[in-house]
């Protein structure tokens, strides 16, 4: 029996390598739905000529007309830009995103009596009080600063979802994402990752904001994607933590990259406000509920990065 399977913000880094992992199923059907604000086509191109595969050009905010003709089974609901740069360029379309997208695909689900996963993220715990980060913390956001349109268009996504499953019985999944890293990142990218590798590659300083004692959790793509699937296919509604548990301090990381691309160092600029200070998940209930846990150390994975980046 197929399953048809709709992936929003499906070109994008994240939505890309899950619509391969889903394609996988012979009995999968994937519809990827992108505006493409904040992604490329290219990492789809390798799928067009998929039988079990189509592309649809929209935005998730406009009428979803055209997605009335199908049957869907499963949501992914990943559209939304995820880098500073990209959610900044245009807060007020990243919150219309998180609330009105986030509304008419919980609709559909309804519509459909579809599942309906949330990808929502760390960045709903602001700068944390709480170390590490569970997922009863109800977090440290400033509600009016600059990175405020991504994190609380993320968390109005949540408290929709869970409105949804209370008044209207959608069967929902909400997965809180953790830095993630790899192929097909977008090399303006604008997060730590492809922003060090990008400039070691160019011969330029690493830029590291504030002293570096700022500490995130890297968790490569293929894990991530695997935490996903995992949630979706379980019984949960979380919110469950996805994220590596490892904690490296950003200096750490940029040496790390240093002694894989030689003969570059270090600048120092200020660091942006509202930038947190620490970020490391629990993954106690990930563990637990879904026997998932990252399994690609990150030396693994940067090298794998790093030779995606040399090769564009």
């Amino acid at each position: 029996m197929s399953t048809t399977i709709l992936v929003t913000g499906g070109c994008g880094f994240l939505g890309s390598h899950l619509i391969d992992k889903l394609l996988k199923n012979p009995n999968n059907m994937v519809i990827c739905v992108d505006n493409c604000c904040s992604s490329s086509q290219t990492n789809i191109d390798h799928l067009k000529k998929n039988k079990n595969f189509m592309f649809i050009h929209m935005d998730v905010i406009k009428p979803t007309d055209i997605l009335a003709q199908f049957k869907i089974d499963e949501i992914y609901h990943l559209a939304c830009p995820a880098s500073p740069p990209a959610y900044q360029r245009d807060p007020i379309k990243t919150l219309k995103t998180g609330f009105i997208g986030t509304l008419n695909m919980l609709e559909l689900a309804k519509t459909n009596d579809a599942k309906f996963l949330l990808t929502s993220t760390s960045e709903v715990y602001g700068d944390p009080e709480v170390h590490p980060q569970v997922e009863e913390y109800w977090g440290n956001v400033n509600p009016i600063g600059i990175r405020a349109c991504y994190d609380e268009s993320k968390r109005i996504s949540e408290t929709l979802a869970f409105e949804f499953y209370r008044q209207h019985n959608v069967q929902i999944r909400v997965a809180r994402i953790f830095n993630t890293y790899g192929p097909r990142m977008l090399p303006n990218d604008g997060r730590v990752v492809s922003n060090f590798i990008t400039q070691a590659l160019q011969g330029k300083k690493l830029t590291i904001y504030g002293d570096g004692s700022q500490t995130r959790s890297f968790c490569y793509v293929s894990d991530t994607i695997d935490g996903l699937v995992a949630l979706m296919h379980s019984d949960q509604t979380g919110p469950i933590n996805i994220g590596n548990p490892d904690e490296y301090t950003i200096l750490q990381l940029a040496r790390i990259i240093i002694s894989n691309i030689k003969a570059v160092d270090i600048s120092f600029k200020d660091l942006p406000k509202d930038d947190p200070t620490k970020r490391k998940p629990d993954i106690t209930k990930a563990k637990t509920y879904l026997k998932w846990e990252p399994t690609v150390p990150l030396g693994v994975g940067l090298t794998r990065t790093i030779k995606y980046f040399s090769s564009l």
